[in-house]
């Protein structure tokens, strides 16, 4: 690794008051060395990196120009924040950026007073500040309120539902858009940058309000003409017609790297009256280090990696990842069926569909950051005979539930959802936690639901999907890598809402696993039998519809059953439960105990340190199965260190 970056002027800051204390000329300066500390940091930590390199001048202009923390200033997504900690305050724990007891990876409002909102998920920051600034209003408190949205951030729907109502009104909010792909507009050099300062100044703005006033004095007949003629003028040369029509002031494009430009016109911006501004600062994600800039996606989120060749530090795997076993999966289907399609709200790479992309890119849809509208337009294809497979992770489906009753699961669409991320994620903490899809999407009439115990089956549960035209169909599988399982040659059709025997044992206790903890079921198992006992191991494949036969059987024959998923409250566990309550298979002696997800939101740490938590790693179920058996405290430690 290199050596520790010198950064003598970044020394000196310890919140944003020291960083408004310095001349603008050293504003370059302090950029260079965050820009330097925050690659040392995440290369240490792993994380999010191209987005905040690509927000370093921005987020030193915005310390520089408002009076944080009384202005706010929200980032969204959060991940773009690391340049933020570390001048609010953070900088001494920056390098334990997602790591257990550590600072998160997202802006978080319990951990600073610099962090006015929380986000983890996309696109919330135009709402969420609209209310701030619309409380302060109501407060009688004058403070400016700033929404830093990019990365793709403006490509859901709920930022225009935003704007539509902030620009009816008269709130104090100004919305930078951080335009890091150039998706809107470029900048056009010299001659944009001084347009952009020209309008956002006073002279600009008063004698566009001047004009209104005459405009008013004419013939009613011409207001409108005369309205759209400036307009035009102003969109010509700044192209920010739709958020004009949206009612927001356009500023824009600017460089987003040039702090002589950024820092008068956010002051410009600071300084204007009332009503909602939108500044268009376009940056570069992975700014100022080289392998990021020529390698933006894969650059996003990175483990540990080498400071002088970008090299990333990936512990080796004899197991393929459960994300490329779905998308090769998906790969044979589709070489089979031509009706099969992939919609991704986004995550190309991140739901391997970036695989399926180069086979079939006519046959992949990348919808932005909008998952409402992805399932939505999922269901239209299936209407029309099309197979959509929506690959989309747990945390996002969450946003889209409306649309999963409403547009698929209501007009029995065959719509095929392949849920990544289920469970516990880690590092990326409770914002982006799997942990509620199967209550969620559980409480769905006619949806059928698997979770793949292992990578194989995994493969038989994307041909079941492709296979299943009934309605609405989805599985369910972690992140990272599979158990090193034999792999089939090709997935097998599944008879659907039936479970599989893995082991049978005795009658003391049964353990029916849903998902992927069954590997730390079998390892129980294992330990159970050290100790003269002899489980008998049953994997459920399905959720919905249960395994009536094999759970009532189960139930019947033992005197202990566990059930353990990688979901919370209302999941799989609480459907097994309601199953053996309203059949009468809890009145006799069987003792029932669900292992699942806590219910509470649990803080970023690694998986294994987090199922450990839960109770849900090989000791923990062990302890379960003991603990129901009527071991007490004491001869449940003599068993476990037995065993």
């Amino acid at each position: 690794m290199a050596d520790k970056p010198q950064t003598p002027l970044l020394d000196t800051i310890h919140s944003p008051a020291d960083l408004r204390t310095l001349a603008q000329e050293q504003l370059p300066q302090l950029a260079d060395e965050l820009r330097a500390e925050m690659i040392d940091a995440v290369s240490v930590t792993g994380g999010h990196l191209g987005a905040g390199l690509g927000v370093v001048e921005l987020t030193v202009a915005l310390h520089a120009v408002f009076d944080t923390p009384h202005d706010r200033i929200i980032f969204d997504v959060g991940h773009q924040a690391y340049p933020h900690k570390i001048l609010t305050g953070r900088r001494d724990r920056i390098r334990t950026l997602r790591q257990k007891d550590g600072l998160s990876g997202f802006t978080r409002r319990a951990e600073s007073e610099y962090d006015p909102f929380g986000a983890g998920h996309s696109s919330t920051s135009i709402s969420a500040g609209l209310g701030m600034a619309v409380a302060s209003q109501q407060l009688g408190v004058k403070r400016n309120v700033v929404a830093v949205i990019g990365d793709g951030a403006m490509s859901a729907g709920m930022a225009y539902e935003a704007m539509n109502n902030a620009g009816a009104m008269d709130a104090r909010l100004i919305v930078i858009l951080n335009d890091n792909d150039m998706s809107i507009a470029p900048p056009t050099g010299a001659l944009r940058t001084y347009l952009a300062r020209l309008v956002s100044g006073p002279v600009y703005r008063g004698t566009r309000e001047a004009a209104k006033t005459i405009v008013h004095k004419l013939p009613p007949f011409l207001h409108e003409p005369a309205r759209r003629t400036e307009e035009f003028a102003r969109s010509f040369f700044t192209g920010g017609t739709l958020f004009e029509e949206l009612g927001f002031y356009y500023v824009g494009p600017i460089d987003g790297h040039n702090l002589e430009h950024l820092v008068p016109i956010l002051e410009n911006v600071r300084d204007a009256g009332e009503g909602p501004i939108l500044v268009h600062v376009v940056t570069r994600k992975g700014k100022g280090y080289a392998p990021a800039e020529n390698s933006a996606d894969k650059y996003h989120g990175v483990s540990r990696f080498n400071v002088i060749t970008g090299a990333q530090a990936k512990a080796p795997s004899n197991a393929p990842s459960y994300t490329s076993v779905f998308a090769s999966s998906l790969i044979q289907e589709a070489e089979a069926d031509d009706r099969i399609v992939a919609v991704t709200a986004a995550m190309p790479t991140g739901t391997g569909l970036d695989k399926f992309e180069e086979l079939f890119p006519s046959r992949i849809f990348d919808v932005g950051i909008a998952e409402q509208h992805a399932v939505t337009f999922a269901a239209g294809m299936a209407s029309e005979g099309l197979k959509p497979f929506c690959a989309i992770y747990s945390t996002f489906l969450q946003r889209a539930y409306d649309q999963v009753i409403h547009d698929v699961a209501i007009q029995g669409l065959p719509v095929r959802f392949a849920i990544d991320r289920a469970g516990y994620v880690g590092a990326d903490g409770p914002t982006h936690a799997g942990n509620y899809d199967n209550a969620y999407l559980g409480a769905v009439p006619g949806m059928v639901l698997m979770a793949a115990g292992d990578e194989a089956e995994l493969r038989h549960m994307v041909a079941t999907a492709a296979a299943y035209d009934r309605g609405p169909i989805a599985f369910r599988y972690p992140r990272g890598e599979g158990m090193g399982v034999d792999m089939p040659a090709r997935g097998e059709i599944l008879p659907i809402g039936k479970g599989r025997i893995l082991r049978q044992g005795g009658g003391s206790v049964a353990i029916l696993s849903y998902g992927t903890r069954l590997s730390e079921v079998l390892a129980a198992a294992d330990k159970l039998v050290a100790l003269g006992l002899n489980p008998t191991i049953a994997d459920a494949r399905f959720m919905k519809p249960l395994d009536q036969d094999l759970i009532a059987r189960l139930a019947q024959t033992h005197d202990v059953m566990l059930t353990a998923e990688e979901g919370g409250l209302g999941g799989f566990g609480s459907h097994v439960a309601s199953f053996l309550a309203s059949n009468g298979l809890l009145d006799g002696k069987l003792r029932f105990r669900p292992l699942m997800i806590p219910d509470t939101f649990v803080e970023h740490a690694t998986q294994d340190d987090m199922y450990a938590a839960a109770g849900l790693d090989r000791a923990g179920i062990v302890t379960a199965a003991l603990g129901a058996l009527g071991y007490d405290e004491a001869a449940m430690k003599a068993a476990l260190a037995k065993a």
